[in-house]
């Protein structure tokens, strides 16, 4: 098994696992390769965490960003990014759904580099969602005095509720509530004409 195999497979581990229950024990037995080979590659859990966040990103933006900024700009785009986000929260990429989610709430109390990994990549989402507004915002469909920031909060929260409502409670409205929500956050910022 290749080194991006084996780091494919330990996002896959992970998102179902958390970052913190993944263990190079764990991987090994997943990957059916022997711990000694793994630890060849990685040399620490933190090692292999760092990977994990890294290729997690790389497929975040395959699945979600890259797909977004290819959508006209202004409302379609911010469409296009709840949509391909919401196929990302359901498991369409990882099968435990967002591995962000979950190593947020794993990590906001645990200081060093893979929290710092995660904060970065997570504030460089939260700016890439702002400048999506802002495109909507000089392209006339949303009012130039909408809060670009609060946005990307409210929209990072419904998909946060909604992560929360589909995987762990299961509620079969999940999907529906999400977009209710999606649409008033959209109507709250829409220039009327």
């Amino acid at each position: 098994m290749t080194r991006q195999a084996v780091i494919e497979q330990a996002t896959k581990v992970a998102s179902k696992v958390g970052l913190a229950g993944l263990t190079i024990g764990n991987l090994a037995e997943q990957a059916r390769l022997s711990k000694s080979g793994l630890y060849a590659h990685f040399r620490s859990k933190e090692s292999l965490q760092l990977q994990v966040l890294e290729h997690a990103t790389a497929l975040f933006i395959e699945h979600v960003m890259r797909p977004a900024l290819l959508a006209r700009r202004g409302e379609t785009r911010v469409r296009a990014l709840f949509e391909h986000w919401l196929k990302w929260c359901s498991g369409s990429a990882l099968p435990g759904g967002c591995l962000f989610f979950a190593a947020a709430a794993e990590l906001d109390d645990q200081p060093g580099p893979v929290r710092d990994r995660l904060v970065r990549d997570q504030k460089d989402l939260q700016d890439s969602m702002v400048q999506i507004f802002r495109t909507g915002v000089s392209e006339d469909v949303f009012r130039p005095d909408a809060d670009a920031e609060q946005f990307a909060n409210d929209l990072q929260g419904v998909l946060l509720g909604y992560s929360h409502n589909y995987r762990l409670l299961k509620d079969p409205q999940s999907e529906a509530r999400a977009r209710r929500a999606f649409e008033a956050l959209l109507d709250a910022v829409r220039v009327r004409h």
